[in-house]
């Protein structure tokens, strides 16, 4: 039984490294360089965190682990869109709309389209459990509708908003959805998110971290994921001087923030496909959308109605069509228990399709 290795020197040193740039930057250090000396810290945060995470997942176990990146990312997006609401005022009323529909494009067609089509590249065919995919993309398709969608349809006040009695009570919906998706993934009915053959995983060969490395590997995922986010947000001005000067959509922004959030769970999803973990990257995944989703959407709730800002929810008809096209192809494309690279290449379609027609509208 091979015994699991210490933290390597780079994961201690990245997050390390974030922090103190951040601190640096409060003299207000700029330019060039500087921002490349911040892309870079941004990239090594992202790496330590995925390194950390998995050291973490180890331990506990599935689905446990991925349970832990996907809330540990998503409290810290949920805190990155209420700082930029907060500080951007009722001009970022859209920022969180765009930001978690982003996200929910980018993990149902990039990070799952990505893994199925490395896996089915790798292994010609991949397995999972049937069950737990499908209540992920039950709670996703409820949640996502409710928030994104029915917000067009409703009469009390012109759409895409809601009114603060009908954002209230999808704000609790939502939180009631997710809530019960955790007690169902980890306590009744876990044995749905875990792997076909679990008893032949080839992490099962090697014996799991200590519990002192895995506390430390915790502490130090938080203190990564805390260094990407602060640092992507150093970085949002100069993201939205280049979309403007691109003269792109504010969309755009939107995307690029929900890029930076979701690399540590999409390296983390990635790795697991190219090892025929294809359970635990649809863990990871579709675990992150319902988070993201089931989380921040309550969050900026709570802000609008504290500070009377009308929030908007709805999206256009261009996005309503995208979103439930992606809803739909994920049912069809995990409605087996087995994918191919075709059902890879499908997702990666449709996640062109959207990025292409957001900046071309």
């Amino acid at each position: 039984m091979k015994t699991h290795a210490p933290l390597p020197l780079w994961s201690l040193i990245a997050p390390i490294a974030g922090w103190l740039l951040l601190a640096l930057s409060l003299l207000g250090l700029q330019g060039g360089l500087w921002l490349v000396l911040m892309t870079a810290a941004l990239i090594a945060g992202v790496l330590s965190a995925v390194h950390h995470a998995e050291v973490v997942a180890h331990r506990v176990g599935e689905p446990y682990g991925t349970l832990v990146l996907a809330l540990a990312i998503t409290v810290i997006e949920v805190a990155l869109i209420v700082s930029l609401m907060l500080t951007g005022g009722p001009q970022t009323t859209a920022l969180a709309r765009d930001t978690v529909f982003a996200a929910v494009m980018l993990i149902l067609n990039g990070i799952v389209g990505l893994c199925l089509l490395v896996g089915g590249s790798r292994y010609r065919e991949q397995t999972f459990g049937l069950l737990g995919v499908s209540a992920s993309l039950a709670t996703l398709a409820a949640i996502a509708i409710l928030t994104l969608v029915l917000p067009n349809y409703t009469t009390s006040v012109p759409g895409p908003v809601y009114s603060p009695s009908q954002l209230a009570f999808v704000a609790v919906v939502s939180l009631v959805l997710y809530g019960t998706f955790v007690l169902v993934q980890t306590v009744r009915h876990r044995d749905y998110f875990l792997p076909p053959d679990a008893h032949e995983d080839h992490e099962a060969h090697a014996q799991p971290p200590s519990n002192r490395l895995a506390a430390a590997s915790a502490a130090l995922l938080l203190l990564s994921l805390g260094a990407v986010v602060l640092l992507a947000k150093s970085l949002a001005p100069a993201i939205e001087l280049a979309v403007a000067s691109a003269g792109a959509p504010k969309a755009v922004v939107g995307i690029i923030i929900a890029m930076v959030v979701l690399l540590p769970e999409g390296l983390a999803a990635y790795r697991a496909a190219r090892a025929n973990r294809l359970q635990t990257s649809l863990n990871l995944a579709l675990g992150s959308a319902l988070a993201s989703i089931g989380l921040t959407i309550p969050a900026v709730a709570i802000v609008s109605l504290a500070t009377g800002w009308t929030l908007t929810l709805g999206l256009d008809i261009k996005s309503t069509v995208l979103l439930l096209l992606s809803l739909f192809i994920s049912t069809l494309s995990l409605g087996t228990g087995r994918t191919t690279v075709l059902q890879g290449v499908v997702h990666l379609v449709v996640l062109a399709t959207y990025l292409f027609t957001t900046i071309v509208p």
